[in-house]
C-alpha cells in the first residue's frame, strides 16, 4: 500500500494496490496488503486474503515477510503500486534476499538516479532539456549559469513534486537554497532548463519484457511545469499531430525495454517547436493509471499485476487505447478551505482529487470536467483581463467571443491598449500600484464576474497574487 493519503500521494494509488489483490486472488494466488490507513479501500478486510496494518517502514515490512515466509513460499513483493513510499523499500528488501516482482530496483534506481539515467538517454539518442546536479551552493549557481534561466529546481528523490521551483533569476535561486532544500553531498539538487510555454504529455504504458503496450497517452492543457497531478489532462491528444504521437510511442518502446520494465511505468515527455523532450521516466504505477483505465475502459492496473507475476501480454486481455471520444480529468483544489493561500499552479502538487468529463466533442468534454469540478462559470457581467506580453495577441479572440456573449471587458493598462487597438470596447483599470481604486477593490466588491490573467516571470507572479488571493475571497 501507499501508507498514509498526504498531497501527493493519494487515492489513486490505492486503486492499483486493490487492482493487483483482485487480480491476483483471480489467477490463484494468495494475497498479502501491508498497509496503515483505515481510509483505503486496500484495507477493508475483504480485499485480501491478509492484511497487516502496520507502518510501511523497511524493519516492520521485512518482520512481516518472516513470518510469512514460515506460512509457506513467498512468491514476490509488488513496490509499483503504491507510489514513492513502497518504492523506497526495494533495496533494503532485495538486500534481505526477498524477490521483487515486475521491475527489479536496480531499474527503479536507474531512472531516478541522474547521472546513470542521463548516460542511457545518450545512448538511446534521445532528446532531454539541459540538465545539471548540485551539491553545493556554487554548484548550483554554476549549473544555472550554464544552463540558462529559467530554471526547473528540485531535490533529488522527490515525492509529489515537493519544494519544486521554477527560478528565473540568481537572487531567486539564493532564496530558494536558504529556504526550501538542505543542499548536500548526500542529497543534491537537481537543475533542469525549464522549457517556457511547451506542451507536456503523459504516458502511460506495460512491458512484459517483451512487449510493450501503450495505454495511453495524455495531452496536458497547462504548460509544461503544473505537476501532472495538477494539470488537466486529455486522452486522447487534442492538438498534437499523428506524427508527434508516433514519435513519442517509438521513445517509450526503447525507454521500456532499455529499463528493462516488467509492470507498468509512467513516462513525462514535453514537446517544444516540434521536438520531443524526455522529462522524467517512473517505471512504476502512476497516478494517472485510474483515469487512463477508465477512458479506455482496460483494467490496466490488473493486467500490469498479472504480467509482475509472471504472465505475458500476449496472453491476456488486449489493451485498445483508441477510443472516438475525449475524456478530460480534471483536478480539484481545497484552495476554499485555505483563505489567502496563493491558487497558483506550481511544479508542487496541490490537488486532492480529480473528476473527468466525456464527449466527443473535446470542448464539451473539459467543459463537463469543469462543472465536474465545481466550477460554475458566469454567464454575464465584467471579465477582467490581464495577460503577459506573449499572450495578448492569443488573447484577442476569447475576448471578442466573451463581447459578442454579451460580457463587458475589463483591463489593466497594457493589455487594454491592444484589446483597444483590436477594435474591442474596454474599460482601463489601475493595476494595485496605481493607486485606488484599483482591481482587487473591484473584485472584492464583488464587480467582477471571471478573471483572465497570465504573467512571466517571479516579481510579476508576486505582484499579481492580490488579485488571484481576492478572486478566491
Amino acid at each position: 500500500g501507499g501508507g498514509p493519503n498526504r498531497i501527493g500521494q493519494g487515492i489513486e494509488f490505492d486503486y492499483c494496490c486493490c487492482h493487483a489483490c483482485f487480480a491476483l486472488a483471480d489467477a490463484g494466488y494468495e494475497t498479502i496488503m501491508v498497509n496503515c490507513n483505515p481510509e483505503t479501500v486496500s484495507t477493508d478486510y475483504d480485499t485480501s486474503d491478509r492484511l497487516y496494518f502496520e507502518p510501511l517502514t523497511a524493519e516492520d515490512v521485512l518482520e512481516i515477510l518472516h513470518v510469512e515466509q514460515q506460512n509457506g513460499t513467498l512468491v514476490g513483493v509488488i513496490v509499483q503500486f503504491g507510489g514513492q513510499t513502497p518504492l523506497n523499500l526495494a533495496r533494503a528488501l532485495e538486500a534481505a534476499g526477498i524477490p521483487i516482482l515486475g521491475t527489479t530496483p536496480d531499474a527503479i534506481d536507474l531512472a531516478e538516479d541522474r547521472e546513470r539515467f542521463a548516460a542511457l538517454i545518450t545512448k538511446l539518442g534521445l532528446l532531454q532539456p539541459a540538465n545539471g546536479l548540485a551539491r553545493s551552493r556554487d554548484e548550483a549557481v554554476a549549473a544555472a549559469e550554464r544552463i540558462g534561466y529559467p530554471v526547473l529546481m528540485r531535490p533529488s528523490y522527490v515525492l509529489g513534486g515537493r519544494a519544486m521551483e521554477i527560478v528565473d533569476t540568481i537572487g531567486q535561486l539564493e532564496h530558494y537554497i536558504a529556504t526550501a532544500v538542505q543542499v548536500s553531498g548526500d542529497s543534491p539538487v537537481l537543475i533542469d532548463q525549464y522549457l517556457r510555454d511547451a506542451i507536456e504529455v503523459d504516458v502511460d504504458a506495460i512491458c512484459d519484457g517483451t512487449d510493450v503496450v501503450v495505454a495511453g497517452v495524455l495531452q496536458h492543457i497547462e504548460e509544461a511545469g503544473v505537476h501532472s497531478g495538477d494539470s488537466a489532462c486529455s486522452i486522447p491528444p487534442y492538438s498534437l499531430s499523428a506524427e508527434i504521437i508516433a514519435e513519442i510511442e517509438r521513445q517509450t518502446v526503447a525507454l521500456a525495454h532499455a529499463l528493462s520494465v516488467v509492470g507498468l511505468m509512467n513516462i513525462q515527455f514535453a514537446v517544444k517547436d516540434g521536438l520531443v523532450y524526455l522529462i522524467e521516466v517512473n517505471p512504476r504505477a502512476s497516478r494517472t493509471v485510474p483515469f487512463v483505465a477508465k477512458a479506455i475502459g482496460a483494467p490496466i492496473a490488473k493486467i500490469a499485476a498479472r504480467v509482475m507475476a509472471g504472465e505475458k501480454l500476449v496472453n491476456l486481455p488486449k489493451i485498445d487505447r483508441h477510443i472516438d471520444y475525449y475524456a478530460v480529468k480534471e483536478a480539484v483544489f481545497p484552495f476554499n478551505k485555505f483563505p489567502g493561500v496563493d491558487p497558483v499552479l506550481s511544479p508542487e502538487m496541490k490537488s486532492t482529487g480529480e473528476v473527468m468529463g466525456i464527449d466527443p466533442d473535446f470542448t464539451i468534454a473539459f467543459a463537463k470536467a469543469q462543472l465536474g469540478a465545481g466550477t460554475i462559470l458566469p454567464t454575464k457581467g465584467n471579465v477582467f483581463v490581464s495577460v503577459k506580453d506573449g499572450d495578448k495577441a492569443m488573447i484577442v479572440e476569447a475576448v471578442k467571443a466573451l463581447v459578442d456573449t454579451g460580457f463587458s471587458i475589463v483591463a489593466t493598462g497594457g493589455t487594454a491598449d491592444h484589446l483597444a487597438l483590436s477594435g474591442l470596447p474596454v474599460e482601463k483599470v489601475n493595476k494595485v500600484a496605481q493607486g485606488r481604486p484599483h482591481i482587487v477593490d473591484r473584485i472584492k466588491d464583488g464587480d467582477i464576474a471571471l478573471i483572465f490573467n497570465t504573467t512571466e516571470g517571479w516579481q510579476s507572479l508576486k505582484d499579481s497574487q492580490p488579485i488571484r488571493a481576492s478572486a478566491l475571497g
